[in-house]
């Protein structure tokens, strides 16, 4: 069994108090590894460190292409360790082979993106200036200090999502993985520790709510980024509110998942499953919501449960599994319980609704519900888990009204031969992403982010990079006479 410490000012530390944690394997509930567990006083550390650090210009007063280096070699050691950290997170967070062996990809890709997007001049021509009377530049500046909480479903991903922008733009950061997934995380500090980043620039730690709401008001801190859970993320704004922080959240969805009459059935029954039970369910933009018009309802249900039907539920370490386990008993409970939320408010359970044979860790089997009213809890709310519902409506227009009748706008998708009538689908759905013909496709050079209460501003890309800044516009006057400064005779005595 392993022991992970914290990483405070480039050493790896014990918490103050010398608490731990356990990590919980999801597939056997057995232990992987102790954690320390950060107290107050260790984030107050962590924070004082990357603002020292930052205030000194030893990051910040880097040029683009030092930072560009350093992130190219973080992009390289994860690509180097991806097999090892593959394994470790499997363990962790119960992710399947498949699904872990992309996010290792991803997390790579992630790095390696923004190590070209560092080079990026974001500065602007306001196109203002006048030859002889003055010249107008608007820069961008790091933002500073950085907060960063990560949800548990994507840990290294997440992790690397944060890490990357905030030092390609010149911060400092200091990350909190979910106490449920911490291992990647810190397994990433190690390499961090490894490259040339300056001491102090990225620092991991880990703990409850009392350390993320250090991490939010703490004085010290420029911009809070927080992944996770819409009631969270209201409550991050809430206490960032206090000392008017920058705040980007990523925040919940109800994806909606439109299958006009007119597609290819057996690619939108394949894509319908991977939108859903990608991850056992566990991700944001999840299509856990499908519309489908009368002509097509009764056949599309009976091709998704006999696809459903041939899921391999299995050991995540295997290969071949589909299905693994959920991250935790507590999310177990929540999605079991939604389960029977939807069955007391009337929608008919076609496939699965319960804990699958032979298994002793947090499984749940992949679950289809028919007959489903937009109105019902399970069309409205995350669950966050392998449960699809699905809604029957007239016709194809009443899919947009549907679809955007939610709280959430992460976002969405369209399954459709036509690609006019599928863009014009797309450009109706008030949501961040929508996917035509596929779904979970996200490029690290394409801002993500929700409308309505999927969260505010957008990560990755471009957008990503620009959210890490402060904006400055700085004049120069060329005008020598001070007569003819434009406030001469305004408010200065004239001689």
């Amino acid at each position: 069994m392993s022991d992970y410490k914290l990483y405070i000012n480039g050493e790896f530390k014990d918490a103050s108090d010398g608490g731990t944690f356990d990590s919980i394997n999801p597939y056997d509930r057995s232990v992987n590894a102790k954690i320390a567990k950060a107290t107050v006083d260790d984030t107050k550390e962590a924070i004082k460190t990357a603002r020292r650090v930052f205030d000194s210009g030893v990051w910040s007063g880097k040029s683009k292409e030092e930072r560009s280096a350093v992130l190219k070699q973080i992009a390289d050691k994860i690509k180097e360790n991806s097999a090892r950290i593959q394994e470790l997170e499997i363990a962790d967070s119960g992710s399947t082979f498949k699904k872990s062996k992309d996010d290792m990809i991803l997390s790579y890709r992630a790095m390696s993106t923004f190590s070209k997007l560092a080079l990026t001049d974001l500065d602007e021509d306001p196109g203002i200036s006048k030859e002889g009377f003055s010249k107008n530049m608007v820069v961008r500046e790091p933002v500073g200090v950085v907060s960063a909480i990560i949800p548990w479903n994507f840990p290294l991903q997440m992790a690397c999502w944060k890490i990357a922008p905030a030092i390609a733009a010149g911060c400092t950061i200091v990350l909190k993985p979910a106490p449920e997934t911490s291992v990647t995380a810190l397994e990433l500090a190690k390499l961090i520790d490894q490259t040339d980043l300056p001491k102090g620039v990225v620092n991991i730690i880990t703990g409850d709510a009392e350390v993320g709401e250090e991490m939010v008001t703490n004085p010290m801190v420029d911009k809070v980024s927080f992944t996770g859970s819409t009631e969270i993320g209201k409550r991050v704004m809430q206490l960032a509110s206090g000392t008017m922080k920058k705040v980007t959240l990523e925040l919940g969805g109800k994806s909606a998942n439109i299958v006009l009459d007119d597609a290819d059935m057996e690619l939108a029954v394949d894509g319908t499953l991977y939108a859903i039970y990608f991850h056992q369910g566990q991700c944001c933009v999840a299509g856990s919501r499908l519309i489908l018009t009368n002509k097509i309802y009764d056949d599309f249900i009976e091709r998704l449960k006999n696809k459903m039907m041939k899921m391999k539920i299995g050991n995540p370490a295997d290969k071949d599994t589909d299905i693994g386990p959920l991250v935790s008993e507590k999310q177990q409970k929540r999605v079991l319980d939604y389960i029977e939320i939807g069955k007391k408010e009337g929608a008919r359970l076609v496939y699965g609704g319960g804990i699958p044979e032979g298994f002793n860790g947090y499984y749940v089997e992949p679950t289809l519900f028919a007959d489903v009213t937009n109105n019902m809890r399970i069309a409205q709310e995350e669950i966050f888990g392998p449960v699809l519902s699905v809604i029957k409506v007239k016709n194809e227009n009443d899919a947009i009204a549907v679809a955007n009748a939610s709280s959430y706008g992460l976002a969405g998708g369209v399954w459709s031969t036509d690609n006019d009538k599928a863009m014009h689908f797309a450009s109706k759905l008030r949501a961040g992403t929508v996917w035509i013909n596929e779904w979970h496709l996200l490029n690290d050079r394409a801002p993500f982010g929700g409308y309505k209460q999927s969260g505010l501003g957008r990560e990755l890309g471009i957008e990503g990079l620009k959210s890490y800044t402060e904006v400055k516009h700085i004049h120069v006057d060329e005008l020598k006479d001070r007569k003819k400064k434009f406030w001469y005779n305004v408010t200065v005595p004239v001689e």
